[in-house]
Parts: C-alpha cells; structure tokens; sequence
C-alpha cells in the first residue's frame, strides 16, 4: 500500500487507485467536452477544469475527467466545494463497481450533476441517487446548459 499520490490518479481512503486513460476515443472525447463547454463559459457564467483535483471527503480524492464550476472562479486548488458538473468518460477496461464508486463519491459529496459518457457506443447517461439514465442531450438548470451529444460524438 503506497501513499504517495500522483494528480492523474484517485486517492481513496490511504490507497492510490489508478485511473484508465490514455486511449485516443476517451482524449478526444474529453476535449470535445471540455472544448464545447469552454467555448460558452462566459454566456453560462462557468469555468471548465480537465483532470481537476477534488477533494469529495477528508479521506478521498478523485480525479474527474472534466468538472465545472458554476458562477466565481474557485479559489482553491484543489476543490473541497462540489463542482457544478462532474463528468467521467468510460475507457474500454473501467468495471461498473469502481465507476459506480466514483459516481457514489461524487452524490455523496453534493454534486448536482454528474454526467458519464460511453465513447464505444456514443451514449450519455445523468447519474442520480436513482440510479444512471441514458438522456439524448446533457442538461442543467441554474444556469440552463444543454449539450447536444452530437456536438460531443462526430
């Protein structure tokens, strides 16, 4: 068990968890997100942060593939304030378990919307205490922000 914690990877309760990226599908989709959301951040009042470091409890960090704040650019470096949005893209070797895991920290936390993105099969899902529900466009309300998936999935 090692403590050493490195920022492209999670640290939940004292054990580094490596995260899966690196495949070409998860980058672009990454920075279609990030890019899409970026070009309209001053018209939805928000900032956008890639592979953002966030606090979700005293013993648990994760590392969500975008996240975004709403309203004041954050002072912190790492975020202890529950973003507005996090988003997790699949990559071919996640197992449910630990995306649900993550998904988890995230409800736990307080974040209102977190979204999860499969590139394989260009669906999106909003995740809940109810559970994950596929959806055509990812939206939010305060501030209304809707992201067609084909603006995401070309």
């Amino acid at each position: 068990m090692t403590s050493v914690f490195r920022p492209d990877c999670d640290y939940v309760d004292g054990v580094v968890e490596e995260r899966n990226l690196g495949e070409r599908d998860h980058s672009e989709l990454q920075i279609a997100v990030a890019a899409y959301l970026y070009a309209r951040r001053k018209e939805w009042g928000i900032h956008v942060y890639p592979e953002q470091r966030v606090q979700v409890s005293a013993a648990r960090f994760r590392v969500p593939d975008v996240c975004v704040v709403a309203g004041a650019r954050p002072e912190e470096q790492i975020f202890r304030t529950p973003p507005f949005i996090c988003i997790e893209i699949l990559s071919p070797d996640d197992r449910i378990a630990r995306v649900q895991q993550r998904i988890d920290d995230y409800i736990t936390f307080g974040v209102p919307n977190i979204w999860l993105l499969n590139p394989e099969n260009h669906k999106a899902y909003r995740c809940t205490v109810e559970g994950m529900l596929e959806v055509k466009e990812l939206r939010t309300a305060n501030p209304e922000i809707v992201v067609p998936l084909d603006a995401l999935f070309e």
